[in-house]
């Protein structure tokens, strides 16, 4: 595990830019964990943006539990990434504007001034990712290896990245 931030934040950049969609896990009142897709906007730094209704459950639970998770799953390529991060919803209209494209007007009529529309800031604090070898051979040569050498299959990389 490296220890330099801005590099670890360029590696996990490079994993997720290509995934569209994240599964956004927030915590309810009574702690019960609950996920929904959400389309990432933009990655700045160490900060993911999304948009969503300011009066939605999710920005409900994280004004009350502002701990989140984001998954990325990429599974043509066999790549997992979980990023940790402390949320916050706003209805800061310059990144609104910034965010905005025209497929958002199914969920909010009224465009970048609907009265409902907020972002979805999570600064991240830490990241995992799993990047396995998507080759049958590959997979099937490892585990041949493990069975033979009695060592357990470690197929790929995971490395935990901190970014702060």
């Amino acid at each position: 595990m490296e220890n330099n931030p801005s590099e670890n934040l360029k590696k996990l950049a490079d994993k997720i830019q290509d995934i569209k969609t994240a599964m956004l896990v927030t915590a309810e009142e009574d702690g019960t964990l609950r996920a929904r897709p959400m389309q990432t906007l933009k990655l700045e730094e160490n900060t993911l943006w999304f948009l969503t209704g300011s009066n939605s459950s999710k920005s409900h639970e994280i004004k009350n539990e502002s701990h989140v998770n984001l998954s990325f799953a990429d599974e043509s390529s066999k790549l997992y990434v979980s990023v940790s991060g402390i949320a916050n919803v706003n209805r800061d209209p310059q990144k609104i504007d910034e965010l905005w494209s025209e497929p958002f007007k199914a969920w909010f009529p009224e465009g970048k001034d609907d009265p409902n529309i907020a972002v979805i800031r999570v600064d991240i604090t830490q990241a995992e990712y799993w990047d396995t070898p998507t080759s049958p051979v590959v997979h099937l040569i490892g585990y041949t290896k493990a069975v033979l050498t009695g060592q357990q299959y470690h197929p790929g990389d995971n490395e935990k990245i901190n970014v702060q």
